[in-house]
């Protein structure tokens, strides 16, 4: 009986391990998965018939990342699976498509379709560093938000996404 438990225990974390390990291979965006987002992530594939593996919230908005063919499907016709999934969650719906590579153009239209409307003048990266040059101190202000707290999401997502360890905005 003993043996019998100690094989089980030892094949659970070998299963846990394998999950994990192909968890972090499809799912390169969202590192740590909270329940939450997988309920937003499921009832927006069930209204939309749109499959997204990545959603997360940036400046009190809920944002789903699909592929480039699929955005005017999940938006719908006339942004029916936009309204719907907004007034059942309660919450603005923003859809945004998933970016090609990680060039700088790739990572510049992917953060410019983020902080839409607040316009930025230029992007520089250097190594695993982004630096945004806001233009002016109102774009700069509305980019770093109160309390920083725009700045620290926009940093955790691209983080999370394109491996940047450092975002400054200038």
């Amino acid at each position: 009986w003993e043996n019998r438990k100690a094989r089980n225990k030892s094949r659970g974390k070998e299963i846990t391990q394998r999950f994990k390990k192909s968890l972090s291979r499809d799912l390169t965006m969202i590192k740590k998965l909270d329940m939450q987002f997988i309920r937003y992530m499921n009832l927006f594939s069930r209204v939309a018939k749109v499959r997204t593996n990545y959603s997360f919230l940036y400046n009190n908005v809920l944002i789903f990342v699909v592929s480039q063919g699929d955005v005017s499907k999940a938006i719908g016709k006339e942004n029916q699976n936009l309204r719907k999934l907004s007034e059942i969650l309660g919450k603005r719906i923003r859809i945004v498509a998933e970016p090609k590579g990680r060039s700088k153009d790739d990572i510049k239209a992917f953060i410019t379709t983020l902080v839409a409307p607040i316009e930025f003048a230029d992007l520089e990266i250097e190594n695993s560093n982004i630096t945004i040059m806001a233009g002016g101190r109102e774009q700069r202000a509305r980019l770093i938000g109160r309390q920083r707290i725009r700045e620290q999401e926009l940093a955790q997502i691209l983080e999370q996404y394109f491996d940047i360890k450092s975002l400054k905005i200038a």
